[in-house]
């Protein structure tokens, strides 16, 4: 499955052709921002591309910021918000949750057009951690319960390797929430934890924090030397979750936004740099059926 550049070419064409009639009965939109950074930086990287959706629809477009993951996902499974980019966990709770509410309509691909990532566990290299074997007894961080990266992949991959439960004194001497993967980071850089996991696409240079993901975004901000940083772990290949539209919205609306998502790298390559986290291809279709395993591994926990 890959975005063509015929694909492209009618995105860009059918743009021109958007306007305010494009929203289509509706009278604002809604646009969720998971957590993983602070509030105000969620908002700054994602202004341009809620400008450029206002502009699309014709209609007033906000940015909603709530404090955790969950919060996105019961503004989509409530009504109060139309679009967001989920994890695939995320999008697994929405799923299982209720069928009908949303629909994945396109996701993230990296420069070498695969769409996965990676949960990165990491440390500060003056801890002389450099494996899970040397974490048996120190404290140990995820991000948010709904974060497939920040938790879900590595609450099964992990004890599969330690041969123990997450629970505290099981492995790890203490298991902790930051609330997101910025609040991981930040944690792990000052030493209030022993090491942490974040997300990544694993690709380009450990001391740019790769071309995409958390730890990019870190680095750009200012978070964190990556040259202080060693990884210790990493999980198998997990599929870059969806961006996911409410399905009771109007189909027009639908297949603009879509439109809006597929041109962005084309149309403003610095707005699309912010809002994909780093550097990446841009975006390609994808639907229900590349999350079935997310799913079952959600299901398995309960």
């Amino acid at each position: 499955m890959k975005t063509t550049q015929t694909f492209i070419a009618a995105a860009v064409a059918a743009l021109t052709l958007a306007g305010a009639a494009a929203a289509d009965g509706i009278t604002e939109f809604r646009i969720g921002v998971l957590g993983g950074e602070n509030a105000q930086d969620r908002m700054t990287s994602n202004e341009c591309f809620r400008a450029k959706t206002e502009e699309l629809l014709g209609v007033p477009t906000k940015l909603f910021t709530p404090a955790d993951y969950d919060g996105v996902i019961q503004g989509l499974l409530g009504g109060t918000i139309d679009m967001a980019w989920l994890g695939a966990s995320a999008y697994a709770k929405a799923y299982l949750t209720d069928p009908e509410a949303v629909e994945p309509i396109m996701v993230k691909t990296n420069l070498d057009k695969s769409y996965g990532y990676y949960s990165i566990g990491f440390a500060r290299k003056d801890r002389n951690i450099t494996s899970l074997d040397d974490m048996k007894g120190k404290v140990f961080a995820f991000g948010d319960p709904n974060s497939t990266s920040g938790y879900l992949i590595p609450s099964i991959e992990i004890p599969q390797q330690t041969g123990a439960s997450m629970e505290n004194g099981a492995y790890f001497g203490e298991v902790k929430f930051t609330g997101g993967h910025e609040q991981t980071i930040v944690a792990v850089a000052n030493g209030e934890v022993d090491a942490g996991v974040t997300w990544a696409d694993g690709m380009g240079a450990w001391e740019d924090g790769f071309n995409s993901g958390a730890l990019r975004k870190a680095v750009d901000a200012g978070l964190v030397d990556m040259n202080d940083m060693v990884e210790i772990w990493r999980s198998k290949p997990i599929p870059e979750g969806p961006i996911v539209l409410r399905k009771a919205l109007p189909e027009r609306v639908k297949i603009d936004m879509t439109t809006l998502i597929a041109s962005l790298p084309y149309m403003d390559a610095e707005c699309a740099y912010n809002f994909m986290a780093g550097e990446a291809l841009g975006f390609q279709p994808i639907n229900h059926d590349a999350y079935l395993s997310i799913i079952a591994a959600r299901q398995s926990k309960g």
